[in-house]
């Protein structure tokens, strides 16, 4: 089932901007049995992990996020862009691996007595998901770990995470 998931991403180059080798999840989302089956393995490692939040990261991160947290039965917070969100909200800027973006979170998302799985599709540089602990410890919340459907080994991006949460991921490519 790996093969077939790892097939079903697609690589389209020079986007967003030219050098980027960019992992479309289109064709696997749009297989209903390569979406359960990524499901229920992102969510196997933090089954009876307290789990009360997901952070999805916008926007292909609000997929699987949403289905994780419905799984967990706990909350799902959207991560956005900078301006997208219509409540007070608290910011982080960072780098991408093509430039700088902010992302926000509303800033009564989560609570000290939350534990949160920050959810994105891939890990790259690691700057977004790192952004985004630092939003949810922030909100004075608990991380406790994070999820991604696919890491691309050659930027490394654990090196951007603090290294004391857990990273899953079910594709590496």
């Amino acid at each position: 089932m790996i093969d077939r998931l790892a097939g079903a991403v697609r690589t389209v180059t020079d986007f967003p901007s030219p050098g980027v080798s960019f992992k479309d999840i289109t064709p696997l989302l749009a297989n209903a049995e390569l979406v359960r089956y990524a499901v229920n393995d992102l969510i196997r490692t933090w089954h009876g992990k307290g789990i009360t939040k997901v952070a999805g990261i916008e926007s292909r991160g609000f997929i699987l996020g949403a289905m994780i947290a419905e799984e967990l039965g706990a909350g799902f917070v959207p991560v956005r862009k900078e301006g997208k969100l219509p409540y007070t909200t608290i910011r982080e800027t960072y780098e991408l691996e093509y430039g700088t973006d902010t992302i926000e979170m509303h800033i009564d998302a989560m609570g000290s007595d939350d534990i949160v799985l920050i959810h994105d599709d891939v890990l790259a540089t690691g700057g977004t998901a790192a952004a985004t602990e630092r939003l949810v410890e922030f909100a004075g919340a608990s991380v406790a770990g994070f999820s991604f459907l696919i890491e691309i080994r050659d930027l490394d991006g654990r090196t951007a995470l603090r290294g004391h949460a857990p990273v899953d991921v079910l594709l590496s490519l």
